[in-house]
C-alpha cells in the first residue's frame, strides 16, 4: 500500500462563475465540495490507478466531519487522526471566461504537542505496510518547521521511500533528511535554490540531500535529476482548464511508478500525463481517464545530461 500524509487537510470548495470581475457581485453557476490537501488528493488518484492507498494527517471539528463523509466513498482508507480543532477550508473560483482559478487558502487548525505525539505512533504503526509514502503540503500551526524531516527520517528508518512535496522551511529542512523524491514547482525551486534556470536549480536541490529532484515546469511537463540521468518530460501541447491538483496528480504518477519499479522516463511520463488529465478534470484529485489514455503516449520523454 502507499501512505500518503497530509498534516493540513482541507475541506475543498470549488466555485464556478461566468467571469471573475473585482469589487463585483458573482452569481455562482455551480458548487462543488471534495476532501481536500495535497496528499488526500493523490491518495484518491492512487485508488483510481488501481493502487491501494491510506491517507493519514489531521481532521477536526464539523468541517473535518463533512471531509471524512465524502472521502469514504472514494477509494482511499481513511487513517486520519482526530484532533479538538477544526479542518480549515479552501476555495477556488474558477473563472469560465478566461479559464483561470483564483485560490483562497485558509491556514489550519492549531495543532498541540500531544495531538503531533499521537499522530507519530500511528505513522509509525502505518509505515510497517507501506511500499511508500508521500509527505504533502502545508504545516497547520502548532507543528514545528522540522516536522518533514522527523517524518523523512522515521520513513529511512522503517525502509520505505518517502516523497517530499512542500515548500519553504520545511522544505529546506526536509530535503536534508534525505528524502527518496523531492517534487518542488518552479517557485519553490527558485526560493530553496536562489536560481531560477531549471536545470542549475534542480542539480542543486538534488545535491542539498534528495536521491531525486523532480521539478514541475507547468505547462512544460518537469525536469527531473536522478542518480540515472536528467530527463524533461513535456506534453504535445498546454491544456487550458484548471490546474489545480496537477501536481499531486504528478506526484501519483511517480508513485505508482516507485512502486512498480518503472524506469525513470516511464514515471515521467505517467506523471506528466496524469497532470495534464487533471486539468481536464473538475476538481484537484481526480483526471480525465481518457485523455491520460490518449496523452500517455505522446508524452516527449528526452534525456537531458547526465545526473550532477
Amino acid at each position: 500500500m502507499i501512505l500518503t500524509v497530509t498534516l493540513n487537510t482541507a475541506l475543498d470548495i470549488t466555485y464556478r462563475v461566468p467571469a471573475l470581475i473585482p469589487h463585483n457581485a458573482h452569481r455562482v453557476t455551480e458548487v462543488r465540495e471534495h476532501p481536500g490537501g495535497k496528499g488526500l488528493n493523490v491518495a484518491r488518484v492512487l485508488s483510481a490507478l488501481g493502487h491501494e492507498s491510506v491517507v493519514t494527517g489531521f481532521v477536526g471539528g464539523p468541517v473535518g466531519a463533512v471531509l471524512r463523509d465524502l472521502l469514504a466513498p472514494l477509494g482511499p482508507h481513511d487513517a486520519l487522526v482526530p484532533i479538538a480543532g477544526t479542518t480549515r477550508r479552501t476555495i477556488a473560483v474558477v473563472d469560465d471566461a478566461s479559464g483561470d482559478t483564483t485560490q483562497l487558502n485558509e491556514p489550519g487548525p492549531t495543532v498541540t504537542a500531544a495531538e503531533w505525539t499521537t499522530f507519530l505512533s500511528a505513522y509509525e504503526s502505518l509505515l510497517r505496510d507501506a511500499d511508500a509514502v508521500a509527505l504533502c503540503g502545508s504545516l497547520p500551526p502548532g507543528i514545528h518547521v522540522g516536522a518533514y524531516a522527523e517524518l523523512v527520517r522515521r520513513a529511512r528508518a522503517a525502509g520505505v521511500p518517502a516523497l517530499l512535496d512542500t515548500s519553504g522551511e520545511p522544505l529546506r529542512r526536509g530535503i536534508a533528511a534525505r528524502p527518496d523524491v523531492v517534487k518542488p514547482n518552479a517557485d519553490e525551486l527558485a526560493q530553496l535554490t536562489g536560481s531560477r534556470e531549471p536545470l542549475r536549480a534542480t542539480r542543486d536541490a538534488r545535491r542539498r540531500g534528495a536521491h531525486t529532484v523532480v521539478t514541475s515546469l507547468g505547462p512544460d511537463g518537469v525536469l527531473a535529476a536522478t542518480p540515472d540521468g536528467v530527463w524533461q518530460a513535456t506534453p504535445p501541447a498546454p491544456l487550458k482548464g484548471n490546474p489545480t491538483g496537477a501536481g499531486d496528480s504528478a506526484v501519483a504518477g511517480l508513485l505508482s511508478g516507485l512502486v512498480e519499479r518503472l524506469p525513470w522516463p516511464e514515471r515521467l511520463a505517467r506523471a506528466v500525463a496524469l497532470s495534464a488529465a487533471t486539468v481536464l478534470a473538475p476538481a484537484a484529485g481526480e483526471f480525465d481517464t481518457a485523455a491520460y489514455e490518449e496523452l500517455l503516449p505522446r508524452i516527449t520523454v528526452t534525456e537531458r545530461a547526465a545526473a550532477a
